[in-house]
């Protein structure tokens, strides 16, 4: 019997975008399962309200910075799918989770490089490997991205590179996964006012006034303005959606 709810996966669920996306998800019927690194209790809270809901959610551990642990991560997955659900697939899958390292071209360092590196592009690359047999055919694929691979901010070097790699590798996901009805996009948001971006708010006091000068729309995003976004690439409406970039910037330096 076909599945009444559809199952999202977001990596980096507990927090942010990510709590935002699974919420908003929800809210269209979909049942979740969000990612945490180290904060179970975030997750379980984001559990909870999607329960709340009415729809079913679970919650599990993994560094997406770590590649070794992915077949680990997907014996953990499959038992949930197989025990929640009675599945052994799912039907998104969001790759969300990051980390933020504002860097200077010239002071960063091989450290750096490679933390960026292990989340944002090689992590993003072999999880969606890893997971490619327990996505359902007919499913989607959401990256997320940045606006800054399309403006350079000076200071974002290294994650813009990595970043410029997932476009990249989004349009080969579409290409390869087409014959099995499987989606995949983009969404690249300018910056939002999150606990990622809290530091560089801090660090610039002016920084807030500055983003909203530079914005067509007059302010920073919120998580708000990018969930639903997340959510619509994965509606039956955005069906014949496929390899494209969606910024949801508000318009930045237009």
């Amino acid at each position: 019997m076909e599945p009444t709810n559809k199952i999202a996966l977001i990596t980096g669920g507990s927090r942010g975008l990510g709590k935002n996306a699974a919420l908003k998800l929800a809210a269209k019927g979909n049942d979740v399962i969000v990612t945490y690194r180290s904060k179970k209790e975030e997750a379980d809270e984001v559990v909870a309200q999607i329960e709340a809901l009415g729809l079913k959610a679970a919650a599990l551990q993994i560094d997406t910075g770590v590649v070794k642990s992915f077949p680990q991560f997907k014996e953990a997955l499959t038992a949930v799918l197989k025990e929640k659900w009675n599945r052994d697939t799912f039907d998104f899958l969001i790759n969300n989770a990051g980390i933020d390292a504002a860097s200077p071209f010239a002071q960063t360092t091989e450290e750096d490089f490679d933390n960026l590196l292990n989340v944002h592009f090689k992590g993003v690359y072999f999880l969606t490997q890893t997971l490619l047999t327990t996505i359902a055919d007919g499913g989607r694929i959401i990256n997320l991205s940045t606006g800054l691979t399309r403006f350079a901010t000076p200071g974002y070097a290294a994650y813009a590179s990595m970043k410029g790699a997932i476009e990249v590798f989004t349009k080969y996901l579409a290409k390869e996964l087409g014959s099995r009805r499987i989606a995949a996009n983009l969404v690249a948001p300018g910056i939002v006012e999150t606990d990622f971006t809290q530091r560089a708010f801090n660090s610039h006091p002016g920084m807030h006034d500055f983003i909203s000068s530079i914005t067509a729309l007059g302010r920073p995003g919120q998580p708000d303005d990018i969930g639903g976004v997340i959510a619509f690439l994965c509606s039956e409406e955005a069906r014949w959606i496929n390899a494209q970039r969606i910024e949801a910037s508000g318009g930045m330096f237009l």
